[in-house]
């Protein structure tokens, strides 16, 4: 796909509902009594998996008019899959499941895409482990496949090297099975979307600082789950409101939990103009976002508000690109075992299109624009299959000179199948 530079963007949009709140609603309606009810889904390739993984297990699972119908079975309501458990490209669909498989009484094998087949699942292994699982990386790297025996678990208190819900996940799902309380410390607080939903389904959570307790064996019970906006497929249309000069964008009910939401902290530090409207909190926190185009300026970007951007680092990467100064962006190791080693392919494709970025170790420091003089030229776009890396990108040729090229474009469809569509619709330009 080619884009051209962008005169303006108005006009309002929803985006797709929440990945990571999508996930859990499935499993958490698979592992409760009753019916639970999904409104606005986010119908992407990732999501798709997680209600793949567990129709095999023996849930019945309806997806018809944007409803998705969960017939749950309780905790001890799944069965041993007839054949292995294919997560495709979904990191989150692979660490949670696999708390939840440990402590079945039955074998399972999981697999998923070659990039899947890449990403550590040590930090899953170990902790899952420590509470008596069997887990077996199959290529006996780290990574998938995994074959997991269930056994009966025990609760542990474990301290995480990284914040990563995922991760906290994985070990608070293993936890409903254990024979005591289970709590999880990171070093800094991970997105908690497990906590906030297991709870609304009845389990009982305890919070702590950074630290989440669960007590096992609750009765959990089908909810309806009406999924917010992503502020992750938003990211994309805030960079977009902020860079394109004379543009006007609403995006309509998005989530804006604290635990998230750093973006809208860092767009704001560098100067963008960011209205929250028609504000909600309860539950998972809403807000309609009205921005504005904004001259942005350099920051520092890293510590504690890393895990509440770690997925919108390379669109906030094409933000620095187009501000004046110099953008830092550090303590963000997290970035090379994602989807790809993002922090080197956002450098290489950031160098292709003419800014001065250089790779560290945990982050990038980038060179913004020269005032009066537009910030890159158009190039062709490498995105290693990456969809955050394409959305990024297809925003930055907005305001490019000249052509730039995408080919591999259709890969926003694990995250953001309407994602160019909706780009369309805010300007006849593209």
């Amino acid at each position: 796909m080619k884009f051209q530079k962008a005169n303006c963007l108005k006009g309002e949009i929803t985006v797709p509902g929440d990945k990571s709140i999508s996930h859990r609603a499935v499993m958490f309606g698979a592992l409760s009594e009753g019916k639970t009810e999904i409104i606005n889904f986010l119908q992407g390739a990732d999501c798709l998996s997680t209600i793949g993984c567990f129709r095999r297990l023996g849930i019945e699972i309806e997806n018809k008019n944007h409803i998705i119908t969960i017939q749950g079975k309780g905790l001890d309501g799944l069965c041993a899959p007839s054949g292995v458990l294919d997560t495709g490209n979904s990191g989150t669909t692979t660490r949670l499941i696999s708390g939840i498989l440990s402590a079945q009484p039955f074998t399972s094998t999981l697999t998923g895409d070659a990039s899947i087949q890449t990403r550590p699942m040590k930090r899953i292994i170990e902790p899952l482990s420590l509470m008596g699982a069997h887990i077996e990386s199959l290529h006996h790297n780290g990574c998938a496949p995994l074959l997991i025996e269930g056994q009966p678990l025990k609760g542990i208190h474990y301290h995480s090297k990284v914040a990563s819900a995922q991760v906290k996940s994985a070990i608070l799902l293993a936890g409903l099975y254990a024979d005591g309380e289970t709590s999880v410390t990171e070093p800094t607080l991970s997105r908690n979307h497990s906590e906030l939903m297991l709870r609304s389904f009845g389990a009982d959570i305890k919070i702590d600082g950074n630290t989440a307790t669960i007590i096992p064996r609750p009765r959990l019970t089908g909810q309806k789950i009406n999924v917010p906006g992503d502020i992750s497929s938003a990211a994309y249309f805030i960079a977009a409101g902020l860079l394109v000069p004379g543009s006007d964008i609403l995006i309509r009910n998005v989530g804006i939990n604290p635990t998230r939401a750093g973006i809208l902290k860092v767009a704001k530090a560098m100067g963008g103009h960011i209205c929250l409207l028609n504000e909600n909190r309860d539950g998972e926190p809403t807000a309609d976002l009205h921005i504005t185009y904004s001259p942005l300026h350099g920051t520092v970007i890293g510590g504690e508000i890393i895990p509440t951007l770690i997925d919108e680092l390379p669109i906030i990467a094409i933000m620095a690109a187009a501000a004046e100064g110099t953008t830092i962006i550090k303590d963000a190791a997290e970035l090379k075992v994602k989807e790809s080693n993002r922090i080197d392919v956002m450098v290489q494709n950031l160098s292709a299109m003419g800014c001065s970025v250089t790779a560290t170790e945990d982050g990038m420091i980038i060179e913004g624009k020269t005032p009066g003089v537009l910030p890159l030229k158009g190039a062709l776009i490498h995105t290693h299959a990456d969809h955050r890396i394409a959305m990024s990108f297809a925003i930055a040729a907005l305001i490019a000179q000249g052509e730039t090229e995408i080919p591999d474009s259709g890969c926003v469809s694990i995250s953001y199948p309407s994602f160019y569509s909706d780009l369309h619709s805010l300007s006849e330009s593209i």
